[in-house]
């Protein structure tokens, strides 16, 4: 690794979502706090001291076995082979391998739980997953499998199995699979390590698994709705809208902290537009459908002059994205909380005579994570909607005030245009549909009915990363049409420009995306690109001028 990355040193109090995103996806270095290092040996200097002898009182997953075995008292000498069979017998996903940055995320969320010092681990197993995320020894770990009961226990398995070095498990080693053992030969480690007293059963308790995934889209969804106010506003610029629905002196009527901060994003973006007048409005478009008697129907005529009002998506967009932004900020309140908790058990609790007790709980479930998953579902499942329904009016010629049906720049019918990229944007928002049933709802047994109630927060969280890159392509073919319908008026409409907002952010889908001004072009690249370019944070970085709030 470059030795100038930035390094991140976990506390177990103080990482924050950003920080997580560093590591997953820019392969920022980490490092354990020297001072959660030391707490970390004393507790554990504490545990072998007390409570590993054969006289030893029971400490649940400690010295005893699990679940409907925690009334088994293990043997010192059993110890080290019950932790080990512990993480064999629970290597039970399948699947799909989980994303490299969610599993990256997954291993310093779990380390950063040991670091708050409740759990009792060895120092060793620690500095070895940190080991791991700085020589780029990622495990490959199945997405199915686990029901976010007693934590995500399935894929943390794979984790620890990946942790020991066992030979079955594979793991990414640059751009490599190797066995984890030789992986870590490569990188100059010991190939192999045991696991000791309570190192296996804080490798796989907690909910980890879901909140690598919530923490990695809760973050996307915030970049992308600030990508979906650029695509709105240039939508309004297409279609010409009225923005005094806007005002702030309308907003304070109804003064949801959200929806003003969208409509004061959406003001500072069509700033001094002159498209979004009523003198822009008078212009008729040549290349749109012609006046009636010309072949034009009257369903088709393009309505000229001044507006009452536009339809929904387009004047109630801050009505509909000021909840998503509400539903972020209290999901990121939610997701804060859980990335510097101790989602282990038993917890060990140091007392005031500087001993500790140990206290078997139910932090390990995961329904703060799995309710907040729901909640984002929903939001950006609606964000994507109303997103579609603006690219449907863009190429259809009875909704979009005078421009061409579907887009399309020259030779209709030998040209296609963009109703094939509008479709597929209703396709997905299908699918979100779909998808954004809740899933926190969803409780079965299981372990022999000592986990009866679940969270079912793995599933809850996966979901809404699909839900999260359905939406990317969706607002991607918005920002595409939008854009193309500027392209096509401008020469027509060079005495009413765009707001400075809109006009970059339509400068910056020229960057990833050409206007089609001829034949039909390949849609399919044009809209993974403007994707692309909205998950790495093009598109919002292009209109952070703008759009401040949020």
């Amino acid at each position: 690794m470059d030795a100038s990355q930035k390094n991140i040193v976990i506390d177990g109090k103080s990482l924050n979502a950003s920080d997580v995103i560093a590591i997953s996806r820019r392969d920022a270095r980490v490092s354990l706090c020297p001072a959660a290092r030391a707490a970390l040996q004393s507790t554990r200097d504490f545990v072998e001291s007390n409570w590993l002898a054969e006289d030893a009182p029971p400490v649940y997953a400690l010295n005893t076995g699990v679940g409907s075995r925690k009334n088994i008292k293990l043997s010192p000498s059993a110890i080290p082979r019950f932790q080990k069979n512990l993480i064999m017998a629970t290597s039970a996903g399948t699947g799909e391998p989980m994303p490299l940055e969610v599993v990256r995320a997954m291993m310093v969320l779990r380390a950063n739980v040991f670091a708050t010092n409740y759990s009792g681990i060895r120092v060793e197993v620690v500095e070895r997953l940190l080991q791991m995320l700085n020589h780029g020894i990622i495990p490959i770990i199945p997405a199915k499998g686990s029901v976010g009961a007693s934590g995500d226990l399935a894929p943390l398995a794979f984790l620890g199995a990946a942790l020991m070095g066992h030979s079955d498990s594979l793991v990414y080693f640059g751009p490599r699979i190797l066995p984890a053992d030789k992986a870590f030969a490569e990188a100059g480690l010991p190939p192999t390590i045991d696991v000791q007293a309570k190192d296996a059963t804080a490798l796989l308790n907690g909910s980890t698994a879901s909140l690598a995934y919530a923490v990695v889209a809760a973050y996307d969804a915030r970049v992308l709705l600030r990508s979906a106010v650029a695509s709105l506003c240039l939508s309004l610029e297409a279609l010409r809208c009225e923005v005094s629905c806007f005002d702030d002196t309308m907003m304070s009527a109804r003064p949801h902290k959200g929806q003003r901060a969208v409509a004061t994003a959406i003001r500072e973006m069509v700033l001094k537009s002159e498209r979004c007048t009523d003198a822009a409005r008078e212009v008729r478009i040549s290349s749109g459908p012609k006046p009636i008697g010309q072949g034009t129907s009257e369903r088709h005529a393009p309505p000229l002059g001044p507006r009452i009002n536009d339809a929904y998506s387009l004047r109630c967009a801050p009505q509909v994205y000021g909840p998503v932004l509400e539903a972020l900020n209290y999901i990121d309140g939610i997701l804060g909380v859980e990335i510097n908790s101790s989602t282990d058990n038993p917890l060990f609790i140091k007392t005031d005579d500087n001993s500790y007790r140990a206290i078997s709980g139910g932090h390990f479930h995961g329904q703060y994570v799995a309710q907040a998953m729901d909640l984002l579902a929903i939001a950006v499942t609606d964000l994507g909607a109303i997103c579609d329904r603006r690219a449907a009016r863009l190429v259809d010629p009875a909704c979009s005030f005078g421009l061409p049906g579907g887009l399309i720049a020259i030779e209709p019918g030998i040209n296609n245009g963009f109703g094939g990229a509008q479709s597929m944007g209703t396709g997905l928002t299908l699918e979100n549909m779909g998808l954004c049933a809740p899933a926190s709802t969803l409780s079965l047994p299981a372990k022999a009915n000592s986990e009866d109630h679940i969270s079912n927060s793995c599933y809850s969280a996966r979901r809404v990363r699909t839900i999260v890159e359905n939406t990317q392509a969706i607002v991607a073919v918005e920002l595409l049409l939008a854009s193309q319908a500027l392209d096509l008026v401008a020469p027509e409409f060079l005495e009413f420009p765009i707001g400075e907002g809109t006009l970059h952010a339509w400068q910056e889908v020229r960057r990833f995306a050409p206007p089609t001004l001829k034949d039909d072009r390949w849609v399919f690249g044009d809209i993974e690109a403007l994707r692309l370019a909205i998950s790495t944070e093009a598109i919002a970085a292009s209109v952070s001028n703008w759009i401040k709030d949020f």
